[in-house]
């Protein structure tokens, strides 16, 4: 969380001025941080704000007291609550998983003691966290293809000589091409259909790829398959997507007779690879 002091220094000249020492005391005795995304979604995860209060006070007396295994008795000194309901509330903490009793290992001394664990918690973070970031990544590819389909590239005609593909790349790009950059538009224009190039354009633009290489890419793959129409590539992403979802079905092992455990640890596994599909957007 934060850098703070293990133990209280006082200061042994008493003659000072009490506002100051206060601030003195205000910016020295060190702060305990909790994550904002954490203050955002709390509720999401069950936790009511009695309990959140009680986890702020667990973090700081972890980090600022080195107090991993806080009795009631000791909470109740920092909150409008008896040890009773404490206790009660922790309970309820554990029950739900959002936090856990591990043990520890202090190197300095070589002894085993036990602690709180918040792992739990930074865990249904995160799985909160990555299903909000999943819907935003969602709701912006559906805003991008909006605006690239507004441009209604589609409904042009273009030119053998491809005038027209120069210039729809160049708006898109912002700038003005390159020679090289222009010749291999014409080596396109010379070798497929320029409603191809434009979708080959569009496609790569939805991936925030703006370069030749990339687009070069995807007409290459299309020309391997034999795709020669809208319709054919259209088609061909259909079964794509298809195939895609039938093998992750196999992978995930959940079938008609599959146990509980089996389609538990599969749902683990799904989540997992949709952590690290978003990790690898904003890699």
């Amino acid at each position: 969380m934060t850098g703070q002091r293990k133990y209280k220094i006082v200061k042994c000249d008493q003659k000072v001025n009490i506002t100051a020492t206060f601030g003195s005391d205000l910016m020295l005795e060190g702060l305990t941080s909790i994550p904002s995304i954490l203050m955002k979604i709390y509720n999401k995860i069950g936790i009511s704000d009695f309990q959140m209060m009680l986890l702020i006070q667990l973090i700081r007396l972890n980090v600022e007291e080195n107090e991993f295994y806080p009795d009631p008795e000791m909470l109740a000194e920092y909150m409008e609550a008896g040890p009773s309901k404490i206790e009660k509330e922790l309970a309820v903490l554990l029950e739900k998983e959002i936090i856990a009793v591990s043990e520890y290992f202090n190197i300095s001394n070589k002894t085993i003691f036990q602690g709180y664990d918040f792992e739990p918690l930074f865990l249904k973070i995160s799985d909160i966290w990555a299903g909000m970031r999943a819907r935003e990544i969602e709701d912006t590819e559906k805003i991008l293809r909006g605006m690239i389909n507004s441009r209604d590239y589609t409904n042009k005609k273009f030119h053998k000589r491809a005038l027209n593909l120069i210039s729809t790349f160049e708006n898109e790009f912002g700038r003005a091409l390159s020679p090289l950059e222009i010749e291999q538009i014409e080596q396109w224009a010379d070798e497929l259909e320029p409603c191809l190039i434009v979708e080959a354009l569009k496609q790569a633009v939805l991936r925030g790829k703006h370069n030749f290489k990339y687009i070069n890419s995807i007409l290459m793959e299309w020309k391997k398959n034999n795709l020669q129409t809208l319709e054919a590539i259209a088609e061909h992403d259909r079964d794509f997507q298809k195939r895609r979802a039938a093998r992750v079905a196999r992978s995930s092992g959940i079938g008609k007779g599959a146990s509980h455990t089996e389609a538990t640890a599969a749902g683990n596994k799904n989540l997992s690879r949709k952590k690290a599909f978003i990790k690898t957007l904003y890699i």
